[in-house]
């Protein structure tokens, strides 16, 4: 769904692959970390710019420690720690809200 997004959207080849990867990596996250959850977007402008907004939410266990988890290589898994933050170097907006015990949700905004 993302790709076909970006392309209507028109991103360039490069946009497209960081706006895909950044979806990829948020959503396993979503599924590995969180039990499961949803993917919402949206298309948004401002001003003269076009761009897409994917949110990840879950209900799982929430992150217990934000900045922690936005630190490259740290892993709560078996990952290589760089989900979160390699996602937020992909996109133009990045926001990240958890609750311990209530979940999370991972919103990121791409500009073309």
């Amino acid at each position: 769904m993302v790709r076909k997004l970006v392309v209507q959207l028109k991103f360039s080849l490069v946009d497209q692959t960081k706006m895909i990867t950044a979806a990829s990596e948020l959503s396993r996250n979503t599924l590995v970390y969180g039990g499961g959850g949803e993917m919402q977007w949206e298309l948004v402008t401002d001003m003269l710019k076009q761009g897409l907004r994917l949110r990840f939410k879950d209900q799982g266990p929430g992150i217990p420690d934000m900045a922690l988890a936005l630190k490259d290589g740290w892993t709560s898994g078996k990952g290589m720690g760089l989900g979160l933050s390699g996602s937020k170097r992909l996109v133009h907006e990045f926001e990240l809200e958890s609750t311990v015990g209530v979940g999370t949700c991972v919103s990121v905004t791409r500009w073309k």
